[in-house]
């Protein structure tokens, strides 16, 4: 069904583009055995709850757990309650308590793999005064995640950032919450580029002062943390951090710039993956790490090499907006019926950013069913005064 629409350029103009509409990707797959892969995953809102930008979150939870399934039926594992899901911008404690009950108990019905985001969120803002208040939230939620069964993600907190002074306050903490763990947890470092909020995380300003931190940190608790999740957007830093991590401690990317080169790994190091990126691109990922798991590095390089323009649209500046574009992409496929966001979210990216982000996931084939993309298209550019001749 080739077609033709005309779409808003950056110059104020439009152009005429012509969707391929090629989806190149089978419709499940397996779990991949060469590494360990999370998607990172977005949640529904409710479309016809009276809410505001300041509102509880409202979430369709039929629509939020079925784009679980989906990325489950790929073979991938399901990382929830985490930024991608807007922790931190819109979904409150209260809402992530439900959607880690609920998204625990889909995953040991589906037999998939899950991993829950743990923060300090449900402290007021300013409200923390001491350690001891910040390593009291992070256990209550920790409790919360393992009492469901479900395995920690250790995010980071902005009320730690707030009042720690020091590396050695960060070791105190992470110390005493680590070692009431039931089972090891992964450590998420959120850089600055995904929440302002976060600058000088680990008790410095200083990258190399702040990793060497935090590698102290995993090396005193080793049998309490099973991997690092680095959300840096920056490659050299999780290749240099890589073999500096005590043997059988994972590396996790978060780099949504240069997954490919990451996961592939080199001089004997590879990272496994935790990516907002890979809710966008399940399908491609799926195909790729079963490529890298029949050891075709090729094949694997050639089906993520066009998911990387679409990504790095994705992620662009201000990054933390990117979760816009995921759910604007899970809305073009057909996995919701809406472009709402909790929080009203959707106005965090431009009309021309949305046009741009169908054409790159066209080139990418991973328009699941072009007819029903360019319809949705079609509605969101009449929206903003783009009509179709």
């Amino acid at each position: 069904m080739p077609e033709t629409l005309r779409l808003p350029a950056a110059d104020g103009g439009s152009t005429a583009y012509h969707v391929q509409g090629d989806f190149r990707y089978a419709d499940s797959g397996t779990a991949a055995t060469s590494r360990i892969a999370y998607a990172a995953v977005h949640v529904v809102a409710d479309p016809l709850s009276d809410t505001t930008p300041v509102s509880p979150a409202a979430i369709d939870w039929e629509a939020t757990l079925a784009f679980r399934r989906h990325v489950w039926s790929y073979g991938l594992g399901v990382a929830d309650a985490m930024d991608t899901a807007q922790r931190g911008m819109g979904l409150d404690w209260e809402a992530a308590r439900e959607l880690i009950t609920r998204s625990v108990a889909e995953a040991n019905a589906a037999g998939g793999r899950i991993v829950c985001g743990v923060q300090t969120d449900h402290l007021p803002q300013g409200s923390a005064r001491t350690l001891r208040d910040v390593e009291a939230a992070y256990e209550e939620q920790c409790e919360f995640v393992e009492a469901q069964g479900g395995q920690v993600v250790l995010m980071a907190s902005r009320e730690l950032a707030r009042i720690a002074k020091s590396p050695d306050d960060y070791r105190q903490v992470y110390d005493r919450v680590l070692s009431g763990l039931a089972q090891p947890a992964l450590i998420h470092w959120l850089g600055e580029v995904f929440d302002p909020q976060l600058a000088g995380y680990w008790g410095s300003d200083d990258l190399d002062v702040a990793m060497t931190t935090l590698l102290e940190i995993i090396d005193a608790n080793r049998a309490n943390v099973e991997g690092l999740k680095l959300s840096l957007l920056d490659q050299r830093r999780e290749l240099e951090m890589r073999p500096r991590l005590p043997a059988g401690v994972h590396m996790f990317t978060g780099d949504d710039f240069d997954y490919p080169t990451t996961i592939a790994g080199s001089d004997g190091y590879y990272s496994d993956a935790l990516l907002g990126a890979f809710d966008a691109i399940a399908p491609a990922a799926s195909a790729a790490l079963l490529a890298l798991d029949a050891g075709d590095r090729d094949r694997f390089e050639a089906i993520l090499e066009p998911t990387l323009p679409l990504s790095r649209h994705i992620f662009k500046a201000p990054t933390y907006f990117y979760k816009t574009g995921i759910v604007f992409l899970a809305y073009l496929n057909g996995h919701q019926e809406h472009f709402r966001m909790v929080g009203g979210l959707e106005s965090g990216r431009s009309t021309v950013h949305l046009a741009e982000l169908f054409v790159l996931a066209d080139r990418a084939g991973l328009l699941r069913d072009a007819e029903l993309a360019v319809d949705r298209m079609r509605r969101v550019l009449s929206v903003f005064g783009v009509e179709q001749s």
